[in-house]
């Protein structure tokens, strides 16, 4: 006689359960520890934004603009999938803790900490890899086209109103913490790259804002705008000045609004809600 059909995935209530579970265990991580799997996060991210930007260029005209922003978006993926796979500590994804504070399991202190300190270990591995990046020359390949590409990206975040940037980190996050939140349901592998794959890939194609991307896009576009010669400028057959708007201010101004929407996308919109829906205490 069979036995009772069994399901290999969890479902959302263990889920809740393992989210919390996940966020009480991140507070406990010593800081040294926890620092430098947020390097890891921020360098793995910067990948995925590079493949990003080499997956566009020259694709302007040459393929119909879904398509080639699609394409972009399962490029991105290779982001995230380094960092849940490989192990590392991301603070969009971290956002997520919010369930396991909700629920009275670690301190709003303890949440500060840890998201303070992966908020600036994220940002030492983007902002490194866009200067290895750079150093390797990667924006000059394809005659360009990848630099053209990446410039094109860092300016229309650097001329993101505020309230936009805000409403379109929300979405980001929604997203990104929507993938990470499938992955608790995985067993394999091969299921958690299945199971984030298609958020990210919507994320991107969509042109929502990522805080930890923007850590590597912005400071690459910086290093091309104030070091790249003349023979960069003219194998792209443009003008310095049409990106004078991609400087350090911009860098400010795009993560201050972008990583409050991810905070609300992430910790509200997602990480709340499924706390009160499984987590709850009635």
């Amino acid at each position: 006689m069979n036995g009772p059909t069994t399901i290999d995935a969890l479902l959302p209530d263990e889920m809740a359960k393992t989210a919390e579970r996940i966020g009480v265990a991140k507070t406990q991580l010593e800081p040294t520890r926890l620092l430098t799997l947020a390097v890891l996060a921020g360098a793995f991210i910067a990948f995925g934004a590079l493949a990003s930007s080499i997956a566009l260029a020259g694709a302007d005209g040459a393929m119909p603009y879904g398509i080639a922003r699609l394409i972009a978006g399962i490029a991105f993926s290779v982001g995230l999938i380094l960092v849940v796979v490989g192990g590392a500590e991301l603070f969009t994804g971290n956002n997520l803790m919010v369930m396991a504070w909700a629920g009275g399991e670690i301190r709003l202190r303890d949440l500060a900490r840890a998201w303070t300190i992966v908020y600036v270990g994220n940002f030492v591995g983007a902002a490194a890899t866009a200067a290895l990046v750079f150093a390797a020359g990667a924006h000059e390949a394809g005659n360009g086209a990848v630099g053209a590409a990446a410039l094109a990206t860092a300016r229309a975040k650097a001329e993101l109103p505020f309230l936009a940037a805000v409403a379109n980190g929300i979405l980001g996050n929604v997203l990104v913490c929507l993938a990470v939140w499938l992955c608790y349901s995985a067993r394999t592998t091969a299921d958690r790259i299945l199971a984030i794959v298609p958020p990210i890939a919507t994320f991107v194609a969509a042109g929502f804002e990522h805080s930890v991307a923007n850590m590597y896009v912005l400071p690459h576009a910086i290093l091309v705008m104030d070091w790249a010669p003349a023979a960069f400028w003219t194998a792209i057959g443009e003008d310095r000045a049409a990106y004078a708007s991609i400087d350090g201010m911009a860098l400010v101004s795009n993560l201050i609004p972008v990583t409050l929407g991810n905070i609300i996308g992430g910790g509200v919109l997602v990480g709340a809600v499924y706390w009160f829906v499984y987590l709850r205490r009635r």
